[in-house]
């Protein structure tokens, strides 16, 4: 009975592991190796939580990003359907009221404290909502669906329940990322609610290449990678090391330190980084359901740029020292003859422009909404 009770521990143990890893599709498969081997390898169930994480850790985190906002802010749960909760952090000054809101959506991984370096000056000019996308940051945490097109559906369902319950009768769309991918998403199936898109650094747009360009091969050894993590999230991997964590965004990502060295100076960006990635698997999830093959689009927007009405005037800000492709900046102001489209190359950017450049971000942004209203 001891060893069956131990057993039974330690098996409810390595499923939770397996859990917070992100790979639910591997557990039927290997349980049956992993009973087998957990018989002999004893762990106790007292052990503390691997990933040094929780969800008021990831509060405190935010808070300190935050710490050097200037302007009046105020942060709440914003009920969607499904019981589900978008977190929102509102900037409204009363000279401003009036005006049309802009509403942030952050990148793949990222949150509202991400925004640390443009709140103050975006807000100066007119009302702005930064909103932790379905299954990111401080919102919650659901299950997606596998299929991606149902999974993009539920991410745009979401910002639509979300603009209705705060009463927003229309607004300008800034997504960096995931955030862009989303907004287009959004503008195409809404395009009553949205005066203006800002693209920032988008993800998801080109089609993915039938063949690879003769003088850039993949390397052998990089898809031998990809095929051995592709049923992996992307972040497992940064929840597999657990407490070693924290240290190891410090040291793969110093660039962040940097980004944000005029507000902090100690960790505070690597820390929010952090409880923001290893919290339980979501929004991560869907993502790594609407991609393949290294990261392309099960389903690119480029293609559908012609279902976005021409009245929707875009922007699209790449960064100079991006990796991302900004061909699909030029290629969306082709497709759109008859429409205003912008394309915008900050210097000395990367791809998170707003934090590598904010004042040239911040003004270019307020430049290109200036005729909103």
């Amino acid at each position: 009975m001891a060893e069956q009770a131990v057993t039974a521990a330690n098996s409810g143990l390595v499923q939770r592991m397996m859990s917070v890893v992100g790979t639910h599709s591997l557990v039927s498969s290997v349980w049956g190796y992993v009973d087998t081997t957990i018989k002999w390898c004893w762990i106790p169930s007292w052990l503390p939580s691997w990933c040094p994480t929780s969800q008021i850790q990831l509060q405190t985190a935010e808070d300190m990003m935050l710490r050097c906002v200037e302007s009046p802010f105020s942060k709440q749960h914003v009920p969607v359907s499904n019981g589900n909760l978008l977190w929102t952090l509102t900037i409204s000054d009363e000279r401003v009221k009036d005006k049309t809101p802009m509403v942030l959506l952050h990148g793949f991984g990222g949150g509202v404290g991400l925004w640390a370096q443009n709140l103050d000056a975006l807000s100066q000019r007119r009302p702005v909502f930064a909103v932790d996308l379905l299954g990111f940051g401080q919102s919650n945490r659901p299950l997606f669906s596998v299929d991606a097109h149902e999974a993009e559906d539920q991410f745009v369902e979401s910002i639509e329940q979300w603009r209705a319950k705060v009463g927003l009768e229309s607004m300008i769309l800034l997504g960096h990322n995931l955030g862009g991918f989303l907004a287009v998403s959004y503008s195409i199936k809404y395009p009553g609610r949205v005066k203006h898109m800002v693209l920032v650094e988008p993800w998801g747009f080109p089609e993915t290449p039938d063949t690879v360009e003769a003088d850039r091969p993949i390397p052998v050894w990089i898809k031998a990678l990809g095929a051995m993590f592709s049923p992996f999230n992307p972040l497992a991997g940064l929840r597999l090391v657990g407490p070693l964590g924290p240290t190891l965004v410090q040291t793969l990502r110093p660039d962040f330190k940097r980004k944000f060295s005029s507000m902090f100076t100690d960790n505070t960006v690597a820390e929010y980084i952090y409880h923001l990635n290893v919290q339980t698997p979501s929004g991560e999830t869907a993502f790594k359901n609407m991609t393949v093959n290294y990261g392309w689009a099960v389903r690119p927007m480029l293609p559908r740029m012609d279902q976005l009405q021409p009245k929707i005037p875009i922007t699209i800000i790449y960064g100079s020292r991006s990796s991302i492709d900004s061909n699909s900046g030029r290629t969306i102001k082709d497709m759109r003859p008859h429409s205003r489209v912008e394309n915008i190359t900050i210097r000395g950017a990367g791809h998170y422009v707003y934090a590598d450049q904010p004042e040239d971000f911040n003004h270019r942004v307020l430049e290109a909404c200036d005729g909103v209203d």
